[in-house]
């Protein structure tokens, strides 16, 4: 079995661990005590070092995942967006105020969404839709993948479909435009929906009545042991980097469409070729529109779907669902959990263990536990650009070489975690010196259950299954409303940007 185990810290602190800024902020903190020293005001030294000590604490020891000042910091944003009605969301309409039936009403970081029909596309002349988020300032666009996977492979295959996923985030570097990669899967309940609409073409009079039974009770069984996945894969694209090539191909929305539409059958080759992957369907807008809609309330797809075979038999049908409704009416953010409609979400990132990871290890965190509760989770490929690569790899190395020096001097033994980090850190020039991109994958794993359900209890079967899974679960308090959007609804939001808004 191939082990993934070649990835290191962001940044690796030169001094004891400690980064440049922390070093900086706690030596500024010493000085008055050490004025006080120089003026023996010995018991005023002594309070200023006690001083000294309690900004250590908070600026070095992390408490799940954040510093202490983080932590006041986020607690103080949400006590502000409490106060002012920013944690919670109605749409309009559900007040009767909703006009435009096109615009789209979200909440949160997707309020400042806009969906735009592309120029006909492919040989079905498909009007893909674009993404432009307007507080992001980016353009992103979604594909619906279906992969047969991984679970019957060798572990020859296993290693080429990581050598494809290698290629695909490495061509993406090279086109200087694609900014992130988001893989997202939504292991569904199976609400049997199609199954039903067959059984009632094809029912029969005359069927026995033992066999009616029989069919009924095994759908009863199966539809309750069953799941459903969507695959997903959205790229975005930031303002910066498209707006200069779309201007060449014409500029406004038409030059971007295109420069879209050239990046779309790069991805597309990577994905149908070495990644294996056997469908790539880029989502229009109605269909984006279905995917939202049913990410936010899951329950919602079985009268999708009746409404979709009624406008077989009756064209007159509206089987769409309008961007405006396509969010949920109601969603509060709440500490611990996101509330919205009649569901309640826990989102969760993982922390990647040390000893590094196999192929397909996710596959326990997307197994539900019980009937009627959704599994999902993205996988964030945010790609660094070559300079700014060149740039951390330059500076990693030389911390990790002061560390080790400063160490000897001191005579303190470098621990075999540091040798490591400090080897990767060396190793990771060679890799950019061979044309590899450099990227800061993380995942947000998410599970949401109908409000009848305790919702802390499913919290923590998610953070069981991700424990058995390999990884260190950390709970996203105080920004469930962001790890629940970046890892259900494939709109191109993540954890990697924060908006000018």
């Amino acid at each position: 079995m191939t082990t993934y185990a070649d990835y290191q810290r962001d940044r690796i602190g030169w001094f004891f661990g400690l980064s440049g800024g922390q070093l900086m902020f706690l030596a500024l903190a010493s000085l008055p005590a050490f004025w006080a020293i120089s003026r023996t005001a010995w018991f005023s030294a002594f309070l200023l070092a006690l001083v000294w000590l309690f900004l250590l604490a908070i600026t070095v020891i992390p408490v799940r995942g954040r510093s202490a000042t983080g932590w006041v910091f986020a607690s103080t944003m949400y006590a502000v967006g409490g106060l002012f009605g920013w944690t919670s969301f109605r749409a309009k309409a559900t007040q009767g105020r909703a006009e435009d039936l096109d615009t789209p009403d979200l909440p949160g970081v997707l309020q400042g969404v806009q969906i735009h029909d592309g120029p006909p596309h492919g040989s079905q002349l498909q009007r893909v839709a674009i993404v432009e988020n307007h507080a992001m300032k980016t353009w992103a666009v979604t594909a619906s993948i279906v992969h047969p996977g991984i679970g019957m492979k060798d572990t020859a295959e296993r290693a080429r479909y990581g050598e494809a996923l290698a290629g695909l985030l490495d061509v993406a570097g090279r086109t200087e435009k694609v900014d992130e990669i988001l893989f997202m899967v939504r292991t569904v309940p199976e609400d049997g929906a199609e199954r039903d609409l067959w059984v009632n073409r094809h029912r029969r009079p005359n069927a026995p009545e033992l066999s009616e039974v029989v069919n009924s009770d095994l759908a009863h069984g199966l539809t309750q042991a069953s799941v459903r996945t969507e695959q997903f894969v959205t790229i975005v694209v930031p303002e910066t980097r498209i707006a200069r090539s779309a201007k060449e191909s014409g500029g406004g929305f038409e030059g971007r469409c295109r420069e879209f539409y050239l990046l779309m059958g790069e991805i597309e080759a990577q994905l149908r070729g070495p990644m294996g992957m056997t469908t790539v369907r880029w989502l229009t807008s109605p269909e984006l529109a279905l995917a939202c809609r049913t990410g936010f309330a899951p329950g919602d797809r079985a009268g999708i779907v009746e409404a979709l075979s009624l406008r077989e038999k009756d064209p007159s049908v509206n089987a769409d669902v309008p961007w405006a409704m396509a969010g949920p009416s109601g969603a509060d953010a709440t500490v611990r959990h996101y509330s919205h409609d009649a569901w309640n979400s826990v989102s969760a990132t993982i922390k990647l263990p040390t000893r590094g990871v196999a192929m397909g290890a996710l596959a326990p965190i997307l197994t539900p536990s019980e009937f009627g509760e959704r599994r999902s989770f993205v996988v964030a490929y945010p790609i660094v650009s070559q300079s700014k690569a060149d740039r951390q790899s330059g500076n990693a190395e030389w911390a990790a070489d002061l560390a080790e020096g400063m160490n000897e001097k001191l005579g303190r033994k470098t621990r075999a975690k540091q040798r490591d980090e400090a080897h990767k850190a060396r190793g990771l020039d060679a890799k950019l010196a061979r044309g590899n991109s450099l990227t800061r994958p993380y995942g947000v794993c998410t599970v949401t259950v109908p409000k009848s359900m305790r919702i802390t209890e499913f919290g923590r079967r998610l953070d069981a299954s991700i424990r058995r899974a390999g990884f260190a679960p950390l709970r996203l308090d105080l920004a469930q409303d962001v790890g629940f959007t970046a890892s259900t609804i494939p709109l191109g939001a993540s954890l990697t940007r924060s908006g000018d808004a």
